[in-house]
């Protein structure tokens, strides 16, 4: 093997090897981790010590109380077993874990538990009961949810993150804690114990433990586009804007097209207003332009706009059509939320350009699968 051929093939690990790293940081960067803690191996129920374990904290600081009343709430918690689901409505981590928590809810609810999903606010919008009662429907929750809008509750739990589980034992002992999707099994086998502990300290009969929720998971790709932030306090610390005129905070701001476009950066094009949280749109069209690596992309929007939608410089094929593509490729932006746009069965580097017509079009963020 000649010298020109050993040093191509050094350089293509050392690229290989940046990639791979790469992507395990920018995945880190999106916060979307997966980590969970079982505070007791619940083999010996009887011989259990709780006094190392924390109380759940109160709820409090709620604004509002969907599916169930203040008061029908606390009668409700006593002596059940409490999974506390801490979400909101338009995080695409969150929605992807409540087929599991509704599924559960459906199977143990008449057993002892009583799952709470505490809504705790990333943006503005979410805040509006309305739009909660509306993904209440969509997603089918018939259990207990509260407004944590102030995030009272979010800090009593000491919590950072989106999606957010703990489970409190018939005791009000927190025994379980989950940071962000995934463990499913895991969760539900810990549901199990802690519902046979509260049978057998009650002396109630328990069904048999049966087969667990069976729902196939999602797959994240391993190297894929961080969550991109358009928000100029939001992306505070994160190169995510490509355009050279840059955040520019509270101001109405005229993007011009891209020279060049850097993968994992997105680019307004137009007159676009920079708020804390979100960019609006100031003019009657305008335009987004993103390089991407993913299989899934999705928008977070406030206000009506259509989206005609681009991939690599045509007209989105049906096979990346994601589910809120309405007809051919474009996308009704109506309810403020989360609109999935791309979806296919590979992760792949794109281009991606979103022409948009309405003004006052809001967008919050870029989220990725």
């Amino acid at each position: 093997m000649n010298s020109e051929i050993k040093t191509g093939l050094i350089f293509g690990l050392i690229i290989a090897a940046g990639l791979v790293m790469a992507g395990m940081i920018f995945s880190s960067l999106d916060q979307k981790v997966e980590s969970s803690t079982v505070f007791e191996n619940i083999n010996s129920l009887s011989s259990i010590d709780k006094s190392k374990f924390k109380k759940a904290p109160e709820l409090v600081g709620i604004a509002n109380y969907l599916n169930i009343g203040q008061d029908e709430l606390n009668k409700e918690m006593k002596g059940k077993v409490v999974l506390y689901d801490i979400w909101t409505y338009s995080c695409i981590n969150c929605i992807r874990t409540l087929p599991y928590i509704t599924a559960w809810n459906d199977k143990y609810s008449d057993q002892g538990l009583l799952i709470i999903g505490i809504h705790s606010p990333e943006f503005e919008f979410e805040k509006n009961p309305e739009n909660i009662k509306m993904a209440i429907e969509k997603y089918g929750i018939t259990y207990p949810v509260v407004m944590d809008n102030d995030m009272k509750t979010w800090k009593a739990f000491e919590n950072k993150y989106w999606p957010r589980k703990y489970i409190a034992d018939h005791e009000g002992f927190l025994r379980y804690d989950h940071i962000g999707e995934g463990r499913y099994q895991e969760t539900e086998k810990v549901i199990q114990q802690l519902l046979e502990e509260r049978a057998m300290a009650t002396g109630i009969d328990l069904k048999s433990k049966s087969s667990l929720v069976d729902i196939e998971e999602f797959q994240h790709s391993i190297f894929r586009t961080p969550e991109l932030y358009f928000g100029y306090k939001f992306a505070q610390n994160r190169n995510q804007l490509g355009s050279e005129e840059g955040f520019q905070p509270g101001k109405t701001v005229s993007y011009s097209e891209p020279d060049n476009i850097e993968l994992h950066k997105f680019y307004p094009v137009g007159l676009w207003k920079n708020y804390e949280d979100s960019m609006k749109l100031a003019s009657d069209v305008g335009s987004i332009k993103l390089l991407y690596n993913a299989k899934e992309v999705n928008i977070v929007t406030e206000n009506n706009a259509e989206l005609e939608i681009f991939l690599d410089g045509i007209p989105l094929p049906k096979e990346y059509s994601g589910n809120d593509i309405m007809k051919d490729n474009f996308v009704k932006v109506t309810d403020a939320g989360l609109y999935n746009i791309i979806s296919s069965n590979s992760s792949a580097s794109h281009l991606l350009e979103i022409n948009v017509k309405g003004k006052d079009f809001q967008i919050f963020t870029f989220t990725f699968g």
